[in-house]
């Protein structure tokens, strides 16, 4: 707890769908493969991928499904986020960066999304203390997303 771990999950698809350029009231879609956590530890990995956290083998897909709302100058993506067979509701921020053309003529969009989650909320409930009786893994996980989009005829 007193450094934060960085993590990626290398496996992972999604689908953006919106009738609107600036892509207010856009449906998405994404999933991520448990077992693809990559934390740059493998041995952290391996106890990321057990049953005492993401429990990979019996939940291999982490899923979200939402609706991004335009709010003033900014966005929040509203939706359910399904971990551990568990769903919750979850609020992330995003920030619209932009439409451009990419260098072969194809649109592309470009988004940054952060929110944070509480792991016990997904029955994620691993506990342990170090010498000085603080928990080693803490309760909040913050989520960040980078995401371009290119537009698919």
């Amino acid at each position: 707890m007193i450094a934060n771990v960085s993590g990626t999950f290398r496996l992972f698809n999604g689908e953006v769908e919106s009738e609107n350029d600036d892509f207010n009231d856009a449906t998405i879609a994404f999933e991520m493969d448990a077992a693809s956590i990559d934390t740059n530890m493998a041995e952290r990995d391996g106890h990321l991928r057990s049953d005492l956290f993401l429990d990979a083998e019996k939940y291999p897909k982490i899923n979200f499904e939402g609706i991004l709302h335009k709010k003033d100058s900014h966005y929040e993506l509203n939706g359910d986020l399904i971990l551990r067979a568990v769903k919750k509701s979850l609020t992330m921020a995003v920030d619209y960066m932009g439409t451009e053309k990419g260098r072969f003529g194809e649109t592309r969009a470009g988004f940054e999304v952060t929110g944070k989650i509480n792991r016990k909320n997904f029955g994620v409930s691993f506990s342990l203390l170090n010498e000085a009786g603080r928990a080693v893994v803490g309760e909040e996980v913050k989520l960040h997303f980078d995401i371009e989009l290119i537009r698919q005829a």
